[in-house]
């Protein structure tokens, strides 16, 4: 008997028809002998309703009440997949993230979890009951409510198959599972069957949007084994969907690339002529950070006359503020000779392991590219990814470019 946490995104649960397919897969879980937790999302749409309504009543509503509300749509989905499995003859009991006690810290809207107390979902589970619990939410040591951001949910199911050791993480979405890249751009893009954490983390952070960041730092951190598949696959035809893993495959030769990873969500600042001094960085930086403006690639020029042009890219969300802080703040303090700004660029990255062991992918990615005429504006590298930044409209070129040059569209032996 294995004990299983699956997690339901919003599109799984947004309707009564969806709930009672997720309640018949539950059910088909449980009746092989199987332990079950599921944590579910808010229907689909719910919660910017919420957001939207919240900010009709006030333009900047209290972020402890915002918490408040916009809680209450995982409390309507947990309590009808209780109703739903109950009415099929399966024992179901529904926690919000209080109940089940979800300790966070009290940062609202963005909240980090502290602990989890299982004493009430092990004592269900023992009684032959599947446990459902509100994902996103928690409660702080003073007992307010708090959310976790935006795709939440998916850490709260990461949390709790680590709070209680499960066997394995089911993370059901609209997908059946990770793909070498998004299949909308390029058709002949693979299922991947494995991925491991590394190359899963930085597909996750550089916008592949099939897990949340945070959910794949903390299985990696507790060591918790993931599978991402669809909810929506009918019965008899169900996929093993993607497994993360630990381990960098049992293959003679691990390919080189397991994925193309892209993010329109790019801005590039530059700060032309500034003094080429020690601390010049921090100065730039610093006012940025103060924002609570998160930085990604950053390069600084060989200097020239004792000048230098540093540059950086930002969520785009964040250009225009992040450039007028530059302006106000940055330039006249250390005597820039000017701030230059392009909010049409993206980050196209190579993701794989396996290049730990094969020189020459850089050169062959730049070489793609340049056969296209795309020009590199930035690089970026760790130990398993190249990333780099193009002008937007090249996005869709360069993704598919790299996908066929490093033959993702072919099936590894």
């Amino acid at each position: 008997m294995a004990l299983i946490v699956q997690k339901y995104g919003g599109t799984s649960m947004g309707s009564p028809e969806r709930i009672r397919n997720v309640a018949k897969r539950v059910a088909r879980w449980k009746a092989q002998g199987n332990q079950l937790v599921v944590v579910v999302s808010a229907m689909s749409g719910e919660t910017n309703r919420l957001l939207a309504l919240a900010k009709d009543v006030s333009p900047q509503p209290s972020p402890r009440e915002l918490d408040v509300m916009i809680s209450t749509g995982e409390q309507v989905t947990i309590a009808l997949l209780a109703m739903a499995l109950n009415d099929i003859g399966v024992k179901a009991k529904s926690y919000t993230g209080a109940q089940v006690k979800v300790l966070t810290d009290s940062t609202f809207t963005k909240a980090r979890i502290l602990d989890i107390d299982d004493q009430n979902i092990r004592r269900d589970l023992d009684d032959g009951a599947v446990v459902i619990v509100a994902g996103f939410q928690g409660v702080d040591q003073h007992g307010n409510i708090t959310t976790l951001g935006r795709g939440g949910s998916d850490t709260s199911g990461v949390a709790l198959a680590a709070a209680l050791k499960a066997d394995e993480c089911q993370i059901y979405t609209d997908v059946d599972g990770v793909y070498t890249t998004d299949p909308r751009i390029v058709p002949e893009a693979r299922k991947l069957d494995s991925v491991t954490f590394e190359e899963m983390l930085e597909m996750a952070s550089l916008g592949s949007k099939v897990l949340q960041i945070r959910s794949v730092e903390f299985a990696g951190k507790y060591k918790v084994k993931l599978r991402v598949l669809s909810s929506f696959e009918e019965e008899g035809k169900e996929t093993l969907g993607t497994l993360i893993t630990f381990e960098e495959g049992n293959k003679m030769e691990q390919p080189i690339i397991s994925g193309i990873a892209f993010n329109r969500d790019e801005a590039k600042l530059t700060v032309l002529g500034v003094p080429d001094r020690p601390g010049i960085a921090y100065q730039i930086l610093g006012a940025i950070a103060e924002a609570n403006i998160d930085v990604d690639m950053i390069i600084q020029n060989v200097g020239h006359d004792g000048t230098t042009d540093f540059s950086f890219t930002v969520p785009r969300g964040e250009f225009s503020r992040a450039k007028t802080i530059l302006e106000e703040q940055v330039k006249p303090h250390v005597g820039a000779r000017a701030i230059e700004g392009d909010s049409h660029i993206c980050k196209v990255s190579a993701v794989g392991v396996g290049m730990r062991s094969h020189p020459g992918v850089a050169s062959k990615m730049f070489r793609a590219l340049a056969e296209e005429g795309i020009n590199i504006q930035m690089i970026s590298t760790s130990e398993i990814k190249i990333s780099v930044v193009v002008d937007e409209k090249y996005l869709e070129l360069a993704v598919r470019v790299l996908h066929k040059t490093f033959e993702l569209d072919q099936a590894s032996a």
